[in-house]
């Protein structure tokens, strides 16, 4: 007969409100004794957390981001025999072989059988996202008891360059759904348990990446999302040496002092909210904030911006307040940290298209028929290849500590497209296997993508260099802001016809305006014009451009 047990944190020394960095089973799974439940990292080392006995877990109340303590409550599990009410038999923790492993099984809800043989209760889960993580949930598009087919939309998520479709992966009906819009979900998080019709033995493949908490058990409140340090973060030049003595003592996990070393951020001085005043990543991250917005006390004197001053405008007129879109509010500080951390210059220049724009004109109908819609973009991206090819240093990023140069040996071109939430850079991968016509096809699609809110995270990713192409609008130049950890931009206006001086007469010719604005410290002037000289030459020679890949 099978009796429910509590599973107990054993004795774990000195160490209190241990972080909980990866769980290893489910509701539902076996598991024999001494097998490992979840692991926990204190600031020493990571350990596994063994089972007490063999049985089945029948609950989990705690997920990745908690933090435990000897003698904790984190489940219950059924055990055959032994007395009914006993608790987990404390045992010594395992140390963890692999303290970051990254396999961790989502938590879910017991996986109980339908008798039918048509239908399985199954797991949905967020598939992966690239490098995107805890992402909002915009939208939800489902309801208990509602039927779904196979790639019906389950959830919307909106990252900060684009919404975002989660599709069902099984056809059959909603037994549970367990997001709400407001949340945050990463790769592998929960979003619900489906009845699937004619569903296979072993439920769909998902990633294995440690998930955040579905808000299944009603006992466990949901647990304080502690996200990476975003990927293009890079380390503010003026926040104060650490010291070391005190940032030793600062009551914080291992991962939260990995992402203040990142940053150069001296823990002593950041205010903790987690339990017990413990340190968090978003502590860290808003202490950065609050230092380059001028708002900390903490800053070295001369460091902080100045603050622009508070109006209240409604008294002089009547005011309309809206709401930034999402990708404006997360874009923008993005923005600012690149102008700031960045040492802009920008390299104007003009580019004759006279033969260009000529020849495109006699394609177009061609290629129209073929389905293309072959647009000026689309030569100036093939160009930007050959001209990249020249200038490599253009196609490189910066190491961490700006002490290396990254040079890329792929060609991965990002461009601006304008859509209804704001300015989103789909990347379109391997340019330099593609010729014009490719490169018009795919930027037709991608945009189309963009203004529906459809791109997937893979499209919004790895650009090594970006074009930022106003050109349908107007405009004679302009300054763009370089795309961390990209090292330039290239900007690019409307064109005109201009009386050009060939030695004689002037006679008229169409310019385009292109604007280049690169990072100092690895571009100098020297060669920002001459990457914008040999683009122009490269614009120039129609032929060279309508070459087809080899």
């Amino acid at each position: 007969m099978a009796n429910s047990i509590d599973i107990v944190i054993p004795d774990l020394g000195d160490f209190d409100n241990v972080e909980v960095i990866e769980v290893l089973v489910k509701a539902g799974d076996k598991v024999e004794r001494e097998n490992g439940l979840v692991t926990v990292e204190t600031d020493k080392a990571s350990m596994d957390i063994p089972a007490p006995e063999d049985g089945v877990i029948d609950s989990l109340s705690i997920a990745v981001g908690d933090t435990v303590s000897s003698g904790d409550v984190i489940g219950k599990m059924s055990v055959e025999g032994g007395d009914a009410g006993s608790t987990a038999t404390e045992s010594e923790p395992q140390t963890s072989l692999d303290s970051a492993s990254e396999s961790a099984a989502p938590v879910s809800e017991p996986a109980t059988e339908k008798a039918t043989a048509v239908t399985e209760k199954q797991t949905l889960v967020v598939p992966a996202l690239g490098d995107f993580d805890d992402v909002e949930v915009i939208e939800v598009h489902i309801s208990e008891g509602d039927t779904v087919a196979v790639d019906d939309p389950l959830v919307t998520l909106e990252t900060d360059k684009a919404a975002m479709d989660v599709p069902a992966v099984v056809a059959g009906s909603i037994e549970s759904v367990l997001v709400k819009v407001g949340d945050k979900v990463s790769e592998g998080s929960s979003l619900g348990t489906i009845n699937a019709v004619a569903a296979s033995e072993s439920p769909p493949e998902g990633p294995e990446k440690p998930e955040e908490p579905a808000p299944a058990a009603a006992a466990a409140p949901p647990a304080k999302s502690e996200t990476a340090a975003p990927q293009a973060a890079a380390k503010p030049q003026s926040l104060p040496a650490i010291d070391e003595t005190n940032f030793s003592k600062a009551h914080a996990s291992p991962s939260v002092r990995k992402l203040a070393r990142e940053l150069g951020v001296n823990l002593a001085q950041v205010t903790g909210t987690g339990v017990k005043q413990r340190v968090l990543h978003d502590d860290v991250k808003a202490f950065v904030k609050s230092i380059l917005s001028g708002q900390s006390t903490h800053a070295p004197a001369g460091t902080g911006l100045p603050k622009t001053p508070s109006v209240d405008f409604s008294k002089f007129g009547e005011i309309e307040v809206q709401q930034l879109t999402r990708i404006q509010k997360i874009s923008g500080p993005r923005l600012q940290a690149s102008w700031i951390n960045l040492p802009h210059v920008t390299q104007h220049d003009l580019a004759d298209i006279t033969e260009l724009e000529a020849r495109r004109q006699e394609l177009k109908g061609p290629a129209k028929a073929r389905g293309i819609s072959l647009t000026p973009l689309a030569f100036v991206l093939k160009a930007c290849v050959t001209a990249l090819q020249e200038f490599p240093k253009v196609n490189s990023s910066l190491s961490n500590d700006a002490s290396e140069l990254i040079l890329k040996k792929y060609c991965h071109l990002g461009f601006a497209a304008d859509t209804p939430q704001g300015l989103v850079v789909p990347v379109i991968r391997n340019a330099d296997t593609k010729d014009v016509y490719e490169l018009a096809a795919e930027l037709a699609e991608l945009s189309a993508l963009a203004r529906e809110g459809k791109l997937k995270a893979p499209q919004l990713q790895g650009a090594s260099f970006t074009i930022s192409s106003l050109g349908g609008i107007g405009g004679t130049a302009f300054t763009p802001i370089v795309n961390a950890p990209e090292v330039a931009i290239l900007g690019v206006s409307r064109s005109s016809m201009q009386p050009v001086w060939n030695g004689s007469e002037f006679e008229p010719r169409l310019m385009l305006p292109l604007s280049l604005s690169y990072d100092h410290r690895v571009i100098d002037g020297a060669q920002a014009v001459r990457f914008t000289t040999f683009l122009g030459q490269t614009l120039a020679d129609v032929d060279s451009l309508l070459k087809a890949i080899p």
